[in-house]
């Protein structure tokens, strides 16, 4: 398998995470989206969609890092990243969209780049900008994670699913950004479980070997 990846990218991350805890090994391509090499033609003849991460896997490429995970999960079952139960998989799955479909596309590279350089707003607007809607994803989420009850050491008890892999890469963004993440006691407990765990410690931004 292929991995096209950058270290920043929280998408990415997410996929990292979850060919860790799956013990699968890969070939990181790495694809720098400051220098715009996403956008390149080398890398759209890949993904025309021109967005990381993509996998390539049996001479297919998936894009989209929560159908990738999900791919992942079916091809390769155990540890399984989705519980069997369809309200507990509901239950995920809503976390994991809170994070990937509510929170991220406001806050992605693109976004700033056209706060910045489309809307012309300085480096204060476009972070009051990012940490308005991590306050207002993050508040829903830590709601969501309380009203249902479910949470323990992970989103969904003592199980480690797809929606810790979704939200630790989130809150990796919002400290980048020195987000105040004080309100969200239940989704900090989560993340600093997650943390001790070694498929989410080794494949954190710093970590990774484009990051130099």
């Amino acid at each position: 398998m292929k991995l096209y990846t950058y270290f920043r990218s929280s998408a990415s991350y997410r996929v990292r995470i979850a060919l860790a805890l799956k013990g699968l090994a890969y070939e990181p391509v790495f694809v720098n989206l400051p220098k715009a090499e996403h956008r390149g033609e080398a890398y759209r003849a890949v993904n025309p969609q021109a967005l990381v991460p993509a996998l390539e896997d049996a001479g297919r490429v998936l894009t989209q890092s929560l159908a990738i995970i999900e791919y992942l999960d079916e091809t390769h079952p155990e540890p399984p990243l989705l519980p069997r139960a369809p309200l507990d998989r509901a239950y995920v799955r809503a976390a994991a969209q809170i994070v990937a479909c509510e929170i991220h596309p406001l806050n992605n590279l693109r976004v700033l780049q056209h706060l910045r350089g489309g809307l012309g707003l300085d480096e204060a607007g476009v972070n009051a900008w990012y940490r308005h809607w991590i306050a207002e994803g993050l508040a829903s989420l830590e709601r969501h994670l309380v009203a249902e009850g479910r949470a323990g050491r992970y989103t969904l008890g003592d199980v480690v699913t797809l929606a810790d892999c979704c939200l630790v890469p989130q809150i990796f963004n919002a400290k980048r950004f020195e987000c105040d993440l004080a309100p969200y006691p239940t989704v900090m407990g989560v993340f600093g479980e997650c943390m001790k765990l070694a498929a989410f410690d080794l494949t954190q931004p710093a970590k990774q070997a484009d990051a130099a």
